[in-house]
């Protein structure tokens, strides 16, 4: 398990809308910086981002656990018509965390987060040097009819996406099929009987996944490079 990294309560509330998380620091850091976000049902507190960022904060990457816009103003799930404010959080998020870092921004998140990260991303390329998709939700359970690859075709940014066997969001072959759409380099990181929570449910969470996320992903970015 990784060891947990001293986090700060981080905000600017300079913009609109505003940013609001929790801020890694690295011990020796590598000019890097990863924003990790959540999904509809969750927080910035979300035991999966927590594990994350303490993964990838011991590897010298400035990471910041932020909570969507949507979730600043109400405890349920995001609204018809939040999406388009979630974006721009995520893009004031990206800018806040730039200020802080000389190097490369990252931008990560789970299920909804990782969905509207990806939207942002292919509306805007160069808001990030590359995305960490967490159990991406390309359809809703038991209607895989109804796709979310639309955006897919643009997106120019080189992405790992993290797969759980079991999700009924999507099979691993499904999500194979929307990679193959993405112009740009992808991975998928298959997830072994885990479903769309990755395995971080109720207090456990699965042994090394956090390593091989971070393993992952720096290959990824690396080969893009």
């Amino acid at each position: 398990m990784p060891t947990a990294t001293p986090s700060s309560t981080f905000q600017d509330l300079t913009v609109d809308p505003p940013v609001r998380g929790f801020l890694h620091s690295p011990q020796a850091g590598n000019g890097d910086g990863l924003i990790l976000t959540h999904g509809a049902g969750a927080n910035a507190h979300s035991p999966l981002l927590a594990a994350l960022a303490d993964t990838f904060s011991n590897s010298g990457f400035l990471v910041l656990r932020c909570d969507l816009p949507f979730r600043q103003l109400h405890s349920g799930p995001p609204r018809p018509g939040e999406s388009a404010r979630d974006r721009a959080g995520l893009r004031n998020t990206t800018a806040a965390l730039r200020k802080l870092i000389p190097g490369r921004v990252f931008l990560g998140g789970h299920s909804y987060g990782g969905r509207q990260a990806s939207m942002l991303c292919s509306e805007e390329s160069g808001v990030a040097a590359g995305l960490l998709l967490l159990s991406y939700p390309l359809h809703p359970p038991r209607n895989p009819s109804q796709l979310r690859i639309q955006h897919l075709p643009r997106l120019r940014t080189p992405t790992l996406f993290v797969h759980g066997t079991r999700d009924p969001f999507g099979s691993i072959l499904e999500m194979e099929h929307a990679r193959s759409i993405v112009p740009a380099l992808t991975a998928l990181l298959p997830v072994e009987g885990t479903g769309h929570d990755l395995g971080y449910v109720r207090g456990r969470s699965p042994e090394g996944l956090a390593e091989k996320v971070l393993r992952e992903f720096t290959d990824v970015i690396g080969r893009a490079s």
